[in-house]
């Protein structure tokens, strides 16, 4: 707890409008005021701060720094860009084209693709904030294999030679070299507030939406709800949360507060991890908008390969941290 100023006040105020703090609903009442305004705080200023350094990587750097690249260094430092990169896998998919399109090898922009949703600077602010009370090495652990998933995915693609299937109207979009504007500071502060302003507007809902299903989570489900069905105890916890997360859609900053909840009611972490990365990676929205530029056989194999990759490294969680 970041804050316990904080969580005094606000219990302060559930006792005074009536309501007992320990039950059920003064528990999900303390658990949502304090994340959100906590969370509000701290994306506040670290998304100012990296917007800030991002200015420094505008898209056409992002594409020409990829072009040097080559083999499996070229899917890492893709994946290390997809960490940088807008926040969801939709807003991913302009920047995906325009890596095709220039010439960028497929299995490095996968990479990318793949790493993009799972991890950014904001969710590492929340993994942070909600999940290093369980473990203080989690956060770096899912840094870590984020990245991990989309260099090994992304290679794997490329090894494959699958540039037939991408749609023959991404090649031919025309790039064109872009003289890199020189920001000046005032320049860059002003590119810094703006973003984190429109981060903020687009993600907030999911954060909040996020919070509120932790809150009933955290103060309303039973504790052997989740044990039962995806506690350490079931070896096939991490296959049946990964496929069940497939259907949903939401963004990294939206299933911490979740995940958070659940590990607090008795899931596994690894089993939580593979819930976060296939809910953000693995989307039925994210897939539909993935047709428009791609054949249904890549679909499958990208996400065969994520699938998989999420599942062992779900059971990789439990292993090291021992939750199974």
């Amino acid at each position: 707890m970041i804050f316990p100023w904080l969580n005094d006040a606000i219990i302060w105020i559930i006792e005074k409008i009536g309501i007992d703090v320990i039950s059920r609903l003064g528990v999900s009442v303390n658990f949502f005021i304090y994340d959100v305004i906590q969370i509000t705080i701290l994306l506040s200023v670290m998304i100012f701060f990296i917007s800030y350094l991002r200015s420094y990587f505008p898209p056409e750097r992002t594409r020409r720094i990829l072009e040097k690249f080559q083999n499996i260094f070229g899917n890492f430092i893709g994946s290390l860009l997809g960490v940088i990169s807008p926040f969801c896998s939709c807003s991913s998919i302009p920047i995906f084209i325009g890596l095709v399109s220039s010439g960028v090898p497929l299995g490095i922009t996968f990479s990318f693709l793949i790493t993009s949703p799972i991890v950014n600077e904001a969710a590492i602010v929340l993994l942070y904030t909600e999940l290093s009370e369980y473990n203080a090495s989690l956060p770096l652990l899912y840094i870590a294999f984020g990245i991990l998933i989309g260099v090994i995915g992304g290679f794997i693609i490329g090894k494959m030679k699958l540039e037939g299937y991408v749609e023959e109207f991404v090649y031919q979009v025309q790039n064109t070299d872009i003289d890199i504007p020189v920001l000046t500071q005032k320049d860059r502060f002003s590119f810094a507030k703006n973003e984190t302003l429109d981060i903020l507007k687009r993600v907030y809902k999911w954060i909040v939406g996020g919070i509120f299903i932790g809150a009933i989570i955290h103060g309303w489900v039973p504790q052997d709800f989740f044990v039962n069905i995806a506690g350490p105890d079931n070896p096939f916890a991490v296959i049946i949360v990964t496929l069940m997360a497939v259907p949903l859609y939401s963004n990294a900053l939206g299933t911490i507060p979740i995940a958070a909840a659940l590990i607090d009611k008795g899931m596994g972490i690894g089993t939580a991890m593979s819930f976060m990365m296939a809910t953000t990676a693995l989307s039925l929205p994210e897939i539909m908008i993935l047709r428009k530029v791609i054949k249904p056989r890549l679909i499958i194999i990208f996400v065969s390969i994520t699938t998989v990759g999420i599942i062992v490294i779900g059971y990789l969680f439990n292993f090291i941290l021992g939750g199974m």
